[in-house]
């Protein structure tokens, strides 16, 4: 095996599922391709155990949840998401891709600027973007902003309707605004 397929740990993101509704199974192959430190929700503990790939920890309110061996318990009272991200951030990791089937704002705002965040619902990779962001991406295809933005100025977009844009051409698309980071949805 040469050097560059040695995966050391932390250097991929961690994954963190905290469901599987509607997201494609080749999509969770190839996150799961690198090996990453995979977390899971209690309620999906058995679904994703049933897959067969080693899972690190869960997050559960029951301090005597029964999971494989060697896997680490992340104790949530109130907002297991936040809990996970707590853990996550408290570990030094320095970034995650999260699969769930809802996106709140709130449940990510306090901490991009602590870990890179990559959501994703089902065909959606969400994602913070800071001002000045640019990124090429093919003709056609779609960006869409998930909350409201003071001042946003884009080049290589059109508009196709509130919140949603489309690249113009093959090429680069950058967006500005006045806020510390907005959230962009693309398609997988």
């Amino acid at each position: 095996m040469s050097s560059h397929h040695i995966v050391r740990e932390k250097q991929e993101p961690a994954l963190l599922i905290m469901s599987l509704d509607g997201f494609e199974d080749e999509n969770l192959g190839q996150i799961l391709e690198w090996s990453p430190t995979v977390i899971v929700h209690e309620d999906i503990y058995e679904e994703t155990d049933s897959m067969a790939f080693k899972i690190d920890a869960v997050v559960t309110s029951n301090s005597h949840f029964r999971t494989q061996e060697n896997t680490r318990l992340i104790i949530t009272d109130t907002d297991p998401l936040e809990d996970a991200f707590k853990f996550l951030v408290g570990e030094q990791y320095p970034a995650v891709n999260v699969i769930i089937n809802t996106f709140v704002l709130k449940d990510y705002a306090l901490f991009v600027d602590e870990i890179n965040i990559v959501v994703f619902i089902g065909n959606k990779k969400i994602f913070p973007v800071r001002s000045g962001f640019s990124k090429w991406l093919p003709a056609g295809e779609k960006v869409e902003i998930l909350h409201e933005v003071h001042h946003l100025q884009t080049s290589g977009l059109i508009l196709l309707e509130d919140h949603i844009l489309e690249t113009e051409k093959d090429g680069f698309y950058s967006l500005t605004f006045e806020q510390p980071f907005i959230f962009i949805a693309e398609t997988i």
